[in-house]
């Protein structure tokens, strides 16, 4: 065998089977030493011949062995599980967003806060000084958006109507408008029973109060619905809902409304007749709007009837009560009942302060014990019906907060309930045909809305409430 078989063997078989065969073969060359010095004339020849054989028996064992070795080596191999080599796994990829350049923040304007004090950081005082609108409204919302820390867009709700938008280009001057609030509308139908008020039937069924007022509005010159109100009585109502961001955000217009007063029923269409503005008319096409409503106040009690004959509560004597009192909270709104001037404005012991109102046909009514009276109040003003006058209050002799209101015609006492209604003014002939058009769908519409609780249908968005 070559040195390289040797070199071959030994890397492949274990070192115990080395160490055996190294002594099988030191003992097969002592044995064989031996038994040439006994036998010394065949020492030489054993000698020579017997190391020979024993090289070849020795290659051919180690051969078997290594071979028997290797097969071993090859069946446990064989069994072990493949291990596959190591995949190279790529490293996930981190993508780090920049800070949001966009910033919003918002707030609520306090008593006394001003425009200046909410943009100064964002705004020079030159930029703000050129501001042509500046309106704010304390306890009201606003926004304020920031791109990289400058002024975007700043817009706060006014009121219910409008917005002030102050707004600022990359490259320009910051300007501010009043637009609009952008609404949109769907119709929607209100049904309901009275059993106390208007006011709470309406706020029962989940709707605001503002609808209650808008509806007693459209009825006052024909429902006094603080003395004419009966348990039992029903209302039906097509209106606009207004929408703001998806979410109800008051009324717009009242297309139709039909009110059930103790057994008479009134309806009511909006309709506009050639280019007047748009009015109410009732079934047969006349007008709603009547010379003067039946009360100055759209809910409140009477605390005190029109009588020749009263005791005063404070004079404590017997005095005549040519008036109706009202009793209503503090600030509650008093509407003039008719298109008026005002003739008279001012204080006194006895009524406190007080407006009186020139109606024509020689009718004046008075607003007596008012807390205050509205912005722009001045002898010779126009005033027109349903206009706020003032506001309810206790001044003068009052016992507490209500509305003293009186009526004379050319300088008499009258009982204001008892002034008839004088018809209103009939659609035109040319616009009659289109009125008819309008109310049948909405007089079918009414007929199925129920009075014992409210629906929304929304199925078509309407155009506007203007």
């Amino acid at each position: 065998m070559s040195c390289y078989g040797v070199l071959v063997i030994k890397k492949i078989l274990p070192r115990k089977v080395l160490h055996s065969l190294r002594r099988l073969r030191l003992r097969e060359r002592l044995t064989a030493h031996i038994f040439a010095l006994k036998r010394p004339s065949l020492r030489r020849r054993q000698t020579l011949h017997s190391s020979a054989p024993l090289s070849r028996i020795l290659s051919r064992k180690v051969i078997w062995v290594a071979l028997t070795v290797i097969i071993l080596i090859a069946v446990i191999l064989s069994s072990l599980p493949l291990i596959k080599p190591p995949v190279a796994v790529e490293p996930p990829t981190i993508t780090i967003l920049p800070p949001s350049r966009e910033r919003t923040l918002s707030g609520v304007v306090r008593s006394g806060e001003t425009l200046s004090t909410i943009l100064a950081p964002y705004l020079s005082s030159q930029e703000i000084h050129g501001l042509t609108v500046t309106t704010l409204t304390a306890g009201h919302e606003w926004k304020l958006t920031l791109f990289d820390g400058q002024l975007q867009r700043f817009v706060h709700d006014i009121n219910s109507d409008y917005q002030l938008v102050v707004s600022r280009p990359p490259d320009g001057t910051a300007a501010s408008a009043r637009v609009e609030i952008p609404y949109t509308y769907a119709e929607h139908t209100v049904g309901g029973t009275i059993t106390d008020s208007l006011f709470a039937a309406m706020t029962a069924i989940g709707e605001e109060e503002g609808l209650a007022i808008i509806l007693a509005d459209i009825f006052a010159s024909d429902i006094d619905f603080i003395r004419d109100i009966r348990q039992g009585d029903t209302f039906r109502v097509v209106v606009e809902q207004r929408l703001r961001d998806g979410q109800p955000n008051g009324y717009g217009k009242i297309l139709a409304a039909e009110f059930s007063n103790d057994g008479k029923t009134y309806h009511a269409f909006r309709f506009q007749d050639g280019k007047k503005k748009p009015a109410f008319y009732d079934s047969a096409g006349k007008s709603l709007r009547k010379a003067l409503l039946r009360a100055p106040l759209p809910f409140s009690r009477v605390s005190s009837g029109f009588t020749m004959r009263r005791f005063h509560p404070i004079a404590k004597t017997w005095r005549a009560h040519p008036a109706i009192d009202y009793a209503a909270p503090t600030g509650t709104p008093i509407m003039a009942v008719g298109d008026a001037t005002i003739i008279q404005i001012g204080k006194s012991a006895g009524n406190g302060n007080y407006i009186k109102l020139q109606h024509s046909g020689g009718l004046a009514t008075m607003y007596l014990h008012m807390s205050r009276f509205a912005k722009g109040m001045r002898q010779g003003k126009r005033v027109k019906q349903g206009e706020v006058i003032g506001y309810v209050g206790s001044t003068g002799l009052a016992t507490g907060p209500h509305l003293c209101y009186r009526m004379t015609r050319n300088g008499a006492p009258v009982n204001p309930a008892k002034i008839p209604t004088t018809p209103g003014e009939p659609i035109s002939r040319a616009s009659m045909e289109s009125f008819r058009a309008l109310q049948a769908p909405l007089l079918a519409k009414l007929a199925t809305i129920p009075t014992s609780m409210t629906g929304i249908t929304a199925e078509l968005p309407l155009p506007g409430g203007g």
